[in-house]
């Protein structure tokens, strides 16, 4: 899933670093964030799996900027993470790094209440 800024993320990064340089927002789309998902068959499916993650991506996007929380935008929403970028999907990856393999890591929760297929557990 390619995760690209549109305007209302680079205006907020412009209202929180007052002096961002000549910041544009192709400088924000040209290297965007990419985040390994789980398989897809429908349109359906693609909802389905933004509905899984949208807040743990959009809580990465915004730190990549900026690491104090009290920055970020209160009350954020599936609906504000979709106004703030647009998203691909892309069904095929390809590790042409032989010899550094992906590898999955398991994490085990830190207490029994906590759901499996976390998106924040990176182990998908």
């Amino acid at each position: 899933m390619v995760v690209k800024p549109k305007q209302p993320f680079l205006d907020w990064i412009r209202s929180v670093d007052e002096a961002p340089g000549n910041l544009q927002l192709k400088d924000l789309q040209d290297d965007c964030s990419t985040y390994l998902v789980p398989e897809f068959d429908t349109p359906n499916d693609l909802r389905a799996v933004i509905a899984w993650c949208w807040d743990v991506v959009f809580d990465q996007e915004l730190y990549s900027w900026f690491t104090d929380e009290t920055l970020w935008p209160i009350d954020r929403t599936e609906e504000m993470f979709l106004d703030w970028f647009d998203i691909e999907f892309h069904s095929l990856v390809f590790d042409l790094v032989d010899d550094l393999p992906l590898e999955h890591v398991k994490y085990e929760p830190d207490d029994a209440s906590s759901s499996n297929g976390d998106p924040s557990s990176n182990g998908h």
